[in-house]
């Protein structure tokens, strides 16, 4: 028998292939995990309300790490945690954007909000996290120092051209520590699998720290292991490696 008990999913670029779809491959690994009794806990900076369809699609009543660790629930229907940013901060960091022309984008716990539906009123929603995106690395070093400059907070990415802007300290090791101590788990339980920065501190502190064979370099390095990429079904590779499922 393993000794993890929990595997935990980042979404984009891990569970999901190319084209945001989970293969016949992960999702009968999946189901034989979940059949063997072990956790399955997906760990996306997705929201709830994008995730949903996934959850319902791999019939999971685990905990989840949502919004890279800005929302944890118990069980897909019982939010357990919440860490919000203040509107100030929103505020600012959207004039940030506008002032130099950038794509961004700010997840509230009503929704999703960018260049197409921002109004005044989204400042009375409840934020959870920000990011922007550029392919001018210049311009992404500058908006991460300003960022940095003007508050406390957990800087990370999705993918290379981007920056993830969530409160100080709210990551997704964070997140699954939470899980852990609802389930009565240690993290030296945990195998954690992603494919970008935002999964850093995860890869790190789990028992199995997984990096995908698509995952930026940097993750690559901080990983005990390295499976297959998104396209080759390298979830399902990692629970037929060290789960034998």
């Amino acid at each position: 028998m393993t000794a993890y008990r929990l595997i935990a999913l980042d979404m984009d670029g891990t569970l999901l292939n190319d084209n945001e779809e989970i293969s016949e491959a992960n999702k009968a690994a999946i189901r034989r995990a979940t059949e063997a009794g072990i956790v399955v806990c997906l760990s996306t900076g997705r929201g709830m309300f994008s995730l949903r369809p996934y959850i319902e699609e791999l019939e999971l009543q685990a905990p989840l790490v949502t919004v890279n660790g800005g929302e944890i629930w118990r069980n897909p229907d019982e939010l357990y945690e919440q860490h919000v940013m203040a509107a100030r901060e929103i505020e600012r960091l959207h004039q940030l954007a506008v002032d130099h022309d950038v794509w961004f984008w700010g997840y509230a716990a009503e929704g999703v909000y960018n260049r197409s539906n921002w109004t005044a009123a989204v400042y009375e929603h409840t934020w959870l996290k920000f990011g922007y995106y550029t392919e001018d690395s210049e311009l992404l070093a500058f908006l991460r120092a300003e960022a940095e400059r003007g508050g406390d907070f957990e800087i990370t990415n999705s993918h290379p051209s981007n920056l993830e802007i969530n409160p100080a300290g709210v990551n997704k090791a964070a997140g699954l520590r939470s899980v852990c101590n609802m389930l009565g788990l240690q993290m030296e339980q945990v195998a954690a699998v992603g494919d970008s920065m935002n999964d850093w501190a995860m890869i790190r502190e789990a028992g199995l720290g997984v990096a995908m064979g698509n995952a930026q370099q940097e993750l690559k390095e901080a990983a005990d292991w390295v499976t297959l990429s998104n396209e080759e079904d390298g979830v399902a590779h990692v629970l037929e490696k060290h789960f034998a499922l």
